[in-house]
């Protein structure tokens, strides 16, 4: 099986040096899983998107786009899940 690369937005890096340090360890755990499984049991695929996908970490978000055709999974946000959606267009 191929292993994804990872790229991060640099949205993404901004939103993640404003989460709590704790929640950030969580947070970069889930991501660094992503290469060999882009889509974990628990995520979930966005609703009028074609692919992007969520993941929880506790109160937070992840949001990231998976390509298949150039093996790329990209961060695109990180935040609260009480914000995260109201931000993302």
């Amino acid at each position: 099986m191929v292993s994804y690369k990872i790229k991060w937005k640099q949205s993404a890096r901004k939103e993640l040096k404003k989460v709590q340090k704790k929640t950030i360890s969580r947070i970069l755990q889930i991501i660094e899983t992503l290469p060999d499984n882009p889509h974990p049991p628990k995520s979930r695929k966005l609703h009028g998107t074609e692919c992007t996908y969520r993941l929880r970490a506790g109160d937070y978000r992840i949001i990231y786009s998976v390509y298949s055709a150039i093996v790329t999974i990209e961060i695109v946000k990180i935040g609260h899940r009480k914000e995260i959606y109201r931000r993302f267009t």
